[in-house]
């Protein structure tokens, strides 16, 4: 994909949230989490955990990284785009869903 197929990123008052059928969970084999979708499963690390672990589609992409940010002693913007890529690429896998900001 180039450049100009990325899809544009999402407005910082988005909120993230699993898609149907998406889940995240303790793996009881391997350990740590993986995220469970329709005939399928992906390993996480533990920083998609935490970050999956916050897309519950009431805090707002600006919120989840002002408490990634305090998780892990850090500034925001040192890793905003990292997390926004990975965001972007589980919608792209349609594991998750923006819902407009501003919504209880």
């Amino acid at each position: 994909m180039s450049p100009a197929d990325d899809p544009p990123p999402p407005h910082p008052s988005s909120r993230p949230l699993l898609a149907v059928g998406v889940r995240i969970q303790s793996d009881r084999h391997g350990g740590g989490m993986v995220l469970l979708y329709p005939e399928g499963v992906l390993r996480l690390n533990q920083t998609g955990a935490d970050i999956l672990s916050l897309c519950d589609g009431r805090r707002s992409i600006d919120e989840i990284l002002a408490v990634l940010a305090e998780t892990y002693d850090a500034q925001a913007q040192d890793f905003a785009r990292d997390v926004i890529e990975f965001l972007n690429l589980l919608h792209a896998r349609q594991f998750i869903r923006f819902t407009p900001g501003g919504l209880s």
